[in-house]
């Protein structure tokens, strides 16, 4: 496993005369009066430089803009073209997020938004929509590349129709819609699987099915195990697959563990232990139960395996956001047992770590996502602030929570600096 090095040497001239003890997680005390003084002092002491726009969220955009843009001026042969030309190629964004996703996702994007903000406002979605997709289906019947955007457009109405509750709060008419959309979607797509075995777009949109058959069993590790191998690098696919193997899903705690043991043995090259950790991250966010089996020393591990195989700030305010607001100690649920507690509270405490060895660079919309909660990736966009808004907020969130990990030190007049050379502290003038 790679560690970071060169830290401590920084870190201890850094503090020499101000105090004799290392580096250490510091006690948020959340008390209004405590937060109101770091408030006072953020601007001047806390010194973070925030991304405008982050190298992969730009990214990110451009393709899903693209993808839009082509659908929007009827370019179906161009865009066609072009995710194909992108998944063969495994074309993705500086984070392994691939480019034929996002270039069809953005192609759907209006037939699904239009679907979502009817929904939200009460009204009946109109079906013109998903008819004119399904017209071009009817146009290129033998591409894969327009039957996987509008087998997708599919799903994601099928879950805007359900929502993301427990299946007993779902009325049944949503559940029924919900059924009949990924129905449609798996009878467009099946004729393409084994014709194009070798593509990852095609291998991620049969993941996706997985939530529309009530018992898939082996096939779901089968088909995450191939869409992990075809793009070990891009952590996505992980991450799904811990959340379906929860048993509020199709799996169990044991089948979370030894998926994620085989998925961190077959990506070693690549993540070190890092995978075991990917593949219980969303888990552990939505199912405090999933860490009866987890091997913490192994998550731990993996954790820091992630941040010294890609050191990427994307990837290092995911991760700092994770442990600080994700395990946040008051997120626990109450009755949760010592031993999950405890589990929890070690995650949270990696953030030491990672504000010390790794973060340099805000990315907002990464606090904004954790601190809405789990499932943001998932929700209907009609329900979600304007971006200018989540920016505002995790601006505030971020800053706000690392202000409270370094409140002994501000609350002393130290100025604690971010920046590409590490972490400094400054003694009070």
């Amino acid at each position: 496993m790679k560690r970071a090095a060169g830290f401590s040497v920084t870190l201890t001239r850094a503090l020499n005369g101000l105090r004799p003890t290392p580096l250490r997680r510091l006690a948020a005390s959340n008390t209004k009066a405590r937060d109101r003084a770091l408030a006072d002092r953020l601007e001047r002491q806390l010194i973070l430089p925030a991304a405008d726009t982050p190298n992969e969220e730009r990214a990110r955009a451009a393709m899903q803009d693209r993808g839009q843009f082509l659908a929007r001026q009827e370019r179906w042969e161009d865009l066609s073209d072009e995710i194909r030309a992108a998944d063969a190629a495994r074309d993705a964004t500086p984070c392994a997020m691939p480019h034929a996703e996002l270039l069809s996702y953005g192609a759907r994007a209006d037939v699904v938004h239009a679907t979502e903000e009817a929904l939200a406002d009460g009204a009946n979605p109109s079906v013109a929509g998903i008819e004119a997709l399904e017209q071009m289906l009817a146009e290129f019947p033998r591409d894969h590349a327009v039957a996987a955007t509008v087998a997708l457009a599919h799903a994601d109405i099928g879950w805007a129709w359900r929502g993301t509750g427990w299946p007993h709060e779902i009325p049944d008419r949503n559940q029924q819609l919900f059924a009949t959309h990924f129905e449609r979607a798996a009878r467009i797509l099946e004729p393409f699987f084994d014709q194009q075995p070798e593509s990852p777009l095609l291998a991620a949109a049969r993941c996706t099915l997985l939530s529309g058959d009530p018992d898939p069993g082996k096939r779901l590790a089968d088909d995450y195990e191939r869409l992990i191998d075809l793009n070990p690098g891009n952590p996505r696919p992980m991450r799904a697959l811990g959340n379906h193997l929860l048993p509020r899903w199709f799996g169990s705690y044991d089948a979370l563990e030894l998926e994620a043991r085989r998925t961190a043995a077959r990506s070693g090259t690549i993540w070190g232990n890092g995978a075991y950790a990917w593949v219980y991250m969303d888990a552990l966010a939505v199912d405090p139960g999933a860490a009866r089996a987890l091997d913490l020393d192994f998550f731990l591990d993996g954790m820091r395996d992630i941040l010294a195989n890609r050191p990427d700030q994307h990837i290092a305010n995911m991760l700092a956001a994770y442990a600080a607001i994700t395990m946040d100690p008051n997120r626990t649920p109450s009755d949760a047992p010592p031993p999950l507690r405890e589990t929890r509270l070690a995650i949270h405490a990696a953030l030491d770590w990672i504000l010390a060895e790794y973060l340099f660079e805000l990315h907002p919309l990464v606090w904004a996502e954790a601190s809405i909660g789990p499932g943001l990736s998932d929700a209907r966009s009609a329900q979600l602030p304007m971006r200018s808004a989540l920016l505002r907020r995790g601006t505030m969130t971020a800053r706000m929570t690392i202000a409270r990990h370094f409140a002994d030190e501000l609350l002393a007049g130290t100025t604690v600096a971010f920046s590409r050379h590490g972490l400094r502290l400054y003694p009070p003038q």
